[in-house]
C-alpha cells in the first residue's frame, strides 16, 4: 500500500458535487483531505489517498475524466 499526495483544482461546475466522496466509493482507496479552499466560484483540496497503485491511477484517471485538475505535489509518494 501506498500514499501519494495530489492537489484537485474544481471548476465551478463542480464545486458542489461530492467527487472526492464519488472517488472513495468507486474505487478501493482511502481519501484524507489535508488542507483546502472551496468558495462558491472555485475550490482546491490537497488529499493524500493511500491504496494500492494501481487503483490510485485509476480513481485519479477517473477524476481527470469527471473535470478535475489533478496535480501531484512533491514528494507524492509515501511509504506507507
Amino acid at each position: 500500500m501506498i500514499k501519494r499526495r495530489v492537489k484537485f483544482t474544481f471548476p465551478p461546475d463542480l464545486v458542489t458535487q461530492p467527487v472526492i466522496y464519488s472517488m472513495g466509493k468507486q474505487f478501493n482507496v482511502v481519501t484524507n483531505i489535508r488542507r483546502a479552499n472551496v468558495t462558491r466560484e472555485r475550490g482546491w483540496v490537497v488529499l493524500e489517498l493511500s491504496g494500492e497503485e494501481d487503483e490510485i491511477t485509476r480513481a485519479l484517471e477517473w477524476a481527470r475524466n469527471q473535470g478535475v485538475r489533478v496535480d501531484p505535489l512533491e514528494g507524492d509518494i509515501l511509504a506507507g
